[in-house]
């Protein structure tokens, strides 16, 4: 049986500080940790834009196929791995 407390997340992980700041973000659906003040920044904005869809959607994370989150990446120029 599956457990329920288990919820998809969007991860962003930036690996270009140099400040010294440990940069942690949290919000619905998504983690963000690490990268420079600006990169930081980016990820955020990523993240906000990418619930802002999934909310016209009228769906979660959880809810949207593997298609749906490709293209919800693509309308806001999030950049995936080439395996994706």
């Amino acid at each position: 049986m599956p457990d329920r407390n288990i919820k998809s997340l969007l991860l962003g992980l930036g690996f270009d500080n140099k400040d010294g700041h440990c940069r942690i973000t949290r919000g619905d659906n998504f983690r963000l940790y690490g990268g420079s003040k600006d990169t930081h920044s980016l990820m955020q904005e990523k993240a906000i834009k990418f619930n802002e869809q999934l909310k016209r959607k009228g769906k979660t994370l959880d809810e949207i196929s593997p298609i749906e989150f490709r293209d919800i990446a693509q309308q806001i120029d999030l950049k995936l791995s080439p395996d994706n």
